[in-house]
């Protein structure tokens, strides 16, 4: 707009000046001189042979351009003609202004249908005609869009030649309007040229029409004109389009935050609802946790002498680990090694080693005691010892464990459902929601781009991408336990709180070694196996044997080391089990 406004005030100085001179006042004729009396000389003889193009626009009073161009092309007519015109250009910082043009049709000079095809460009369009034989036409069309208020007036701005496919040596335009026209501007050259065009006039001294001429146009050149004309005297506005950006692709209007916090609230709120009601667990705590809150012995024996450790609902440490977390990982792989140990299963012997090389230990598979084993406890002896009766640490990791091991995993799943501590296996109810999750990210981000590159509402798309990432989250508190899961889980809960602030006195001294080594895997799963391994270990000392079955060292090896030897232990081990690959993931 910026050229529009230098070029309309050169044209009104010069209409003053035309205005203004001597002639002026005595000319009085009935009827305006034909276009070509106030244009340029005729060019030499042999222009008979070039092309020139005569276009005329009818501005009507509600801003219609209604166009007729006289091509003529001489003696020899090109097969193919292409006129451009350009529909598409800057308006402001963020807007382009658009002309619609439509109507498009040609006929040559006996009236003879033209044949024409169109070749939209986004910001140009191409109308081809075919022109071989014929040394006329006439091209008709309309266009919408050229008329704006601006200022005190109004303008009607048109790229009356967007391009000619071959040189034209003469182009005349001539705007008619209901009233006559104030200033005139036009540019021609290459495009965003600021060059003004060889003449423009206001049809003489009446100063009726519009009238601009550009000689000489070589192909892809342009001819940009303007017309001033009083406000209110002609109807229409420009036709403005925002152009395409990063940011105005990301527009909040509105509209697009509407749009977006229904995206949003809707399955969040859903989201965060599912998790309420399926997330019980907090509702039985408040009932059922004080069942668990006591002293997990069994002392009915005690007549006789007996002492028995019960854990709460006869739940052992891997099912606890799994129940807790809703996770089968290697926390609880290690806690059930070390009770399969405590009762009797196997025993672990703390190799003789140097004093900074490695330690290792020794599994040694025991004669089956008289005690029941659950199905993931059994599939973990056969994957820790398979076929053979004894097994170092260190070689587990190359005797193929990895492959047993998933199917320990499995099975402590299935034990949450055939337990009914779970409606559905939790590591599958967790990827499948995990699996939408990451489904509907994706689907946002897919979104976002198409609504990025072909609208202007790309915001409403990032609801989905966020929506997408909470359910992914969500994920993890799915899995719903059932009301009896819900109860064991409670007392589980209960039962932690008493190792954690359990006295050691709490336990006949007799019978301290036998039930605190009961203890020590639920330890390991409830983080506390440090203060347990030492009170195992002080408890083990006041003991004639000063040893424990189950877990034996070196010859220099004193019962006073077993703190630091069952941690070392317990990392060790969840090192080589973290390293079979199978309790890597969160599943």
């Amino acid at each position: 707009m910026w050229r529009v406004g230098i070029a309309r005030a050169a044209a009104a100085v010069g209409a003053l000046l035309v205005l203004c001179a001597p002639g002026a006042a005595s000319a009085q004729e009935s009827a305006a001189p034909p276009a070509a009396q106030s244009l340029p000389a005729s060019l030499p003889d042999d222009a008979q042979r070039q092309i020139t193009n005569d276009i005329r626009l009818n501005l009507d009073d509600n801003g219609v351009l209604r166009a007729e161009e006289s091509l003529s092309f001489g003696q020899d007519p090109p097969a193919e003609f292409v006129r451009t015109f350009s529909v598409r250009e800057p308006y402001d910082a963020d807007h382009s202004r658009i002309y619609e043009v439509t109507a498009i049709s040609a006929v040559d000079g006996s009236g003879r249908e033209v044949p024409v095809t169109t070749d939209d460009r986004g910001d140009t369009l191409d109308v081809r005609m075919d022109t071989s034989g014929r040394s006329e036409a006439v091209l008709r069309y309309t266009v919408r869009g050229a008329v704006d208020p601006v200022g005190g007036g109004t303008e009607m701005e048109w790229t009356a030649v967007g391009g000619y496919s071959r040189t034209v040596a003469e182009t005349t335009v001539v705007v008619d309007a209901a009233v006559p026209p104030r200033a005139l501007s036009c540019t021609a050259g290459r495009a965003r040229s600021s060059i003004y065009c060889t003449s423009s006039d206001m049809g003489g001294h009446e100063a009726v029409r519009a009238r601009f001429l550009q000689t000489d146009m070589e192909p892809g050149e342009t001819l940009h004109v303007v017309a001033g004309y009083p406000a209110g005297a002609i109807g229409g506005e420009a036709i403005v389009d925002r152009d395409w950006s990063l940011q105005s692709s990301f527009a909040i209007t509105p509209g697009t935050a509407a749009v977006f916090g229904v995206l949003l609230l809707v399955p969040v709120g859903v989201l965060i609802a599912l998790i309420r009601i399926r997330g019980r667990d907090e509702r039985a705590l408040r009932t059922e946790a004080a069942a668990g809150d006591s002293t997990p012995v069994d002392a009915s024996e005690s007549g006789a002498g007996g002492v028995r450790f019960r854990p709460p609902d006869d739940v052992h440490p891997g099912q606890i680990g799994t129940l807790i977390d809703e996770q089968a990982d290697v926390v609880d792989i290690t806690a059930t090694v070390v009770d399969l140990a405590v009762r009797g299963h196997l025993t672990i012997r703390e190799l003789p080693h140097a004093q900074f090389s490695a330690t290792d230990w020794r599994l040694d598979k025991c004669p089956p005691p008289d005690d029941d084993l659950l199905g993931y406890e059994r599939m973990l002896l056969d994957a820790l010892f398979h076929d053979a009766h004894r097994v170092k640490l260190s070689e587990l990791g190359r005797s193929g464990l990895p492959s047993r091991l998933a199917g320990v995993r499995e099975e402590l799943y299935r034990d949450m459902v055939r337990l009914k501590w779970f409606a559905n296996r939790p590591n599958l109810e967790r990827n499948r929601w995990a699996s939408a999750g990451i489904a509907i990210t994706v689907l946002g981000l897919v979104l976002t781009v198409v609504l990025a590159v072909f609208t202007k509402a790309a915001f409403t798309g990032l609801a989905v991408i966020i929506a997408g990432a909470a359910v992914t989250v969500g994920a993890q508190f799915m899995p719903a336990k059932t009301r009896q899961g819900s109860v064991v889980f409670a007392h589980t809960l209960g039962f932690r709180s008493y190792l954690l602030s359990a006295d050691a006195e709490d336990v006949p001294s007799e019978h301290r070694v036998s039930v605190f080594s009961r203890y020590l895997p639920y330890a390991i799963i409830f983080d506390n196996v440090d203060r347990w391994a030492a009170v195992l270990a002080a408890a083990g000392s006041e003991d004639a044997a000063d040893g424990l079955p189950w877990y034996s060292g070196p010859d220099d090896w004193r019962l006073q080391d077993f703190a630091d030897s069952i941690k070392s232990f317990a990392l060790t081990l969840t090192g080589v089990i973290s390293n079979t690959r199978q309790f890597r993931t969160l599943d």
